[in-house]
């Protein structure tokens, strides 16, 4: 790939500073020798900037740059409530801890530098912060305390150990028990907290609404779209106009549906299915086509690409773009026309993809199904519901059988498939749980699952062999320390996986899961098993999925609610209309990087939210609950106590200090909670029975005891 402009600047200014000639040299005396021109100026600056965050140039206390030191890399910091913290450094498997001491004044998310101290005394290495490079957090959230004179605000964040000094000149007139956004004007110091000013009151903490609010503004998510914005979404079209479909495949007479969950308003995917007489299936997977309507460096582009992806939160959805767009003209409606990039694909009864097309079409969606509805049909043979949709049922048939083919091949090469109750939260009209239950899959949501993969798989390898810039969605290797761990772990319950050398096959993962289906320990092995895989991600670079054991994928069927998606939409469309010139490919090699770095990132603060808003409404739910009896399984055992899961997905924890009748210790290597003197174990995967204690609605967590005495043994 051509190296970018700016590449080339940081290219040159590490090869100059790591010249055993060079003479460390501030800013000006260094843009001066390089002769950069007064308007390059600013640019140098962010290329400096830019070197420096990543570790490859570093700032002398004089402010002279130099090479960086091997021992001394650059990470994020990650604080605790109880003072010490840990430093994330890319390219190292493990983060390093800090102690209490050695934090050198950082704060959560702070970019720092750190230096190795010498020995391990703990898991970690340990490190100390000599240089805090960029401050990560500039605002907070949490709640206002007044005292007579002055104010200050307790963080709703956990890893944020200390509170906010306000002045009362700064507090915005708020009082005890308000949940407030703050602006940090001081990190504070060894003698001193750090202080900061109230910028917005959400509410008061007992106000419906304000405890989600607090975690939208907590995670910096974008609530309103700006003026701009909303005017260029606006000056969209509600109907296809006949220039838009000129030159595109007329697929209006071809039956398809889309399948979405009952309450989805913005529907970018509809499903195509027919048989030939040779037996071949004609599968084809239709995605709304939106970059016809946000075009590339247009405000509704740049802010869909500062958003990254929409956030589904409990109560409410933070989409990408505007509804003018999600629910209108980009949502592939019941029997209107719509604009698509159609992946047209023929596959055969070993599940290979025999032919394919990629092409833009025009289409109109015959039924706007639910999976509820296409579950009665497949799975009860409901006959009220399969009368009603009687023209379509022999091609939810023929679905049914070309995924069941799909899902066993790529259960043949090794994928992987965690099948894990996700939580779904019914809330009453203030915003309050009512009702928590696991999130059904059934034979509908699967089968559209398996028609995005074979979908995302076909596009990403016809790209990877045109050799033209793309966004790939990558999946690395598992840690083989991680791996080995959870070897040795799962053999206390009589399983092994093979290991080759220090790495491990998709595959052997798989048989594990195979094996574990259906027993006791099932859901325990499983968590393990992912938490020994890494993060999906991003990447310019094909690199393969592990989870899904192939060699080639990408995100191509929701660019309604995700940036690569559409990204890669308006490649797609440029080389379908032979308009990739070596321009546009120089364009996207500089651009696509931080595009696909900035989703991973983004992808990444949305599930966040998302899990907090679950935790926070499932301790509400709970609250109501205390003293009430549940059965559960322990899910986790650590030395400070045992994490028990409910039926329901609630999690809570029962304190080691909470097990009555003996003293019970943390035996690491057998994973259990172990009795010295009665010899009582409890073990990951135990059916248990529990009594809710109580709930921290603050920290978002749940406490259980024992009622009585659990059996021996």
């Amino acid at each position: 790939m051509m190296e970018t402009q700016f590449e080339k600047r940081k290219n040159l200014i590490c090869e100059l500073v790591d010249d055993e000639r060079y003479v460390p040299m501030k800013e000006k005396e260094l843009a001066a020798f390089m002769q950069v021109t007064p308007a390059d100026r600013e640019t140098f600056h962010e290329v400096l900037r830019a070197l420096l965050e990543e570790g490859k140039i570093q700032l002398t206390k004089q402010g002279r740059y130099v090479k960086p030191d091997e021992n001394r890399p650059v990470g994020t910091f990650i604080g605790h409530a109880k003072g010490f913290g840990f430093v994330e450094v890319e390219g190292y498997e493990e983060d390093f801890y800090i102690p209490e001491d050695k934090t050198g004044g950082a704060f959560h998310m702070d970019r720092v530098q750190i230096a190795f101290l010498p020995g391990r005394r703990g898991q970690r290495r340990e490190a100390e912060v000599v240089r805090i490079l960029e401050r990560g957090t500039k605002q907070l959230v949490g709640t206002y305390e007044q005292s007579q004179n002055f104010g200050f605000v307790i963080p709703d964040n956990g890893k944020i150990g200390t509170d906010i000094f306000v002045p009362k000149e700064r507090s915005k007139g708020a009082v005890t028990g308000h949940k407030v956004v703050v602006e940090l004007t001081s990190y504070g110091d060894e003698s001193h907290k750090p202080e900061g000013r109230v910028v917005e009151i959400l509410g008061h903490i007992n106000d419906p609404g304000v405890d989600i609010m607090s975690i939208v503004r907590g995670y910096e998510l974008p609530l309103e779209f700006g003026e701009k914005v909303l005017n260029q979404a606006g000056r969209t079209p509600d109907t296809v106009s006949e220039a838009d479909m000129a030159g595109r495949m007329d697929l209006r007479d071809l039956q398809m549906v889309t399948i979405d969950g009952e309450d989805a308003k913005d529907l970018d995917d509809a499903v195509s299915l027919y048989r030939d007489e040779a037996g071949l299936y004609h599968l084809g997977v239709h995605i709304a086509d939106v970059t016809n309507y946000v075009q590339e460096n247009s405000a509704l582009d740049w802010e869909a690409l500062r958003r990254g992806t929409s956030v589904y939160l409990v109560d409410r959805v933070i989409p990408m773009l505007p509804h003018k767009l999600s629910n209108g003209i980009c949502s592939l409606n019941q029997g209107v026309d719509r604009l698509a990039l159609s992946c047209l694909m023929t596959i055969n009864e070993k599940g290979e993809v025999a032919d394919y097309r990629i092409v833009e079409t025009v289409i109109r969606v015959n039924r706007r199904m639910s999976y509820t509805s296409v579950r009665k049909i497949l799975e009860d043979r409901d006959e009220a519901e399969r009368k009603e949709y009687e023209t379509l049922v022999p091609m939810f048939e023929g679905m049914e059988q070309l995924a069941a083919l799909l899902r066993r091949k790529r259960h043949k090469r090794g994928s992987i498939d965690f099948d894990f109750a996700e939580s779904k939260i019914i809330l009453d009209e203030n915003g309050r749980p009512v009702e928590i239950k696991p999130y059904e899959r059934n034979v509908a949501t699967r089968m559209i699952e398996d028609f995005m993969l074979i979908a995302n798989e076909t596009v990403a390898q016809h790209f990877f062999w045109l050799e033209t810039p793309f966004v790939y969605r990558t999946h690395e290797k598992p840690d083989p320390d991680k791996i080995k761990k959870l070897a040795t772990f799962i053999r206390n319950f009589g399983y092994h996986i093979k290991l080759t050398g220090e790495e491990i096959h998709p595959k052997e993962l798989q048989k594990l899961l195979d094996k574990i289906a259906d027993t006791d320990e099932e859901t325990l092995i499983s968590r393990l098993t992912l938490r020994s895989m890494k993060q999906a991600k991003y990447t310019v670079d094909c690199t393969g999925h592990f989870g899904l054991a192939c060699q080639y994928y990408c995100h191509f069927t929701s660019p309604i609610r995700r940036y690569p998606d559409l990204q890669i939409h308006r490649i797609i469309k440029e080389q379908l209309r032979g308009k990739l010139s070596e321009d546009r490919i120089r364009h996207y090699e500089e651009k696509l990087p931080e595009v696909a770095k900035h989703a991973s990132k983004m992808e990444r603060r949305a599930a966040e939210a998302e899990r907090e808003t679950d935790k926070l409404k499932k301790a509400e739910y709970m609250a109501e609950r205390i003293g009430e009896v549940y059965d559960g399984v322990i899910c986790g055992i650590t030395q400070w106590g045992i994490y028990v899961e409910l039926p329901n997905t609630v999690e809570g924890l029962i304190h080691v200090s909470a097990l009555a009748g003996d003293y019970f210790y943390y035996n690491e290597e057998a994973c259990e909670m172990v009795g010295k003197e009665s010899g009582v174990a409890y073990k990951l995967g135990q059916r248990v029975t529990i009594q809710v204690k109580g709930v921290d609605q603050l920290a978002r967590t749940v406490d259980f005891i024992f009622p009585v005495q659990p059996d021996r043994i």
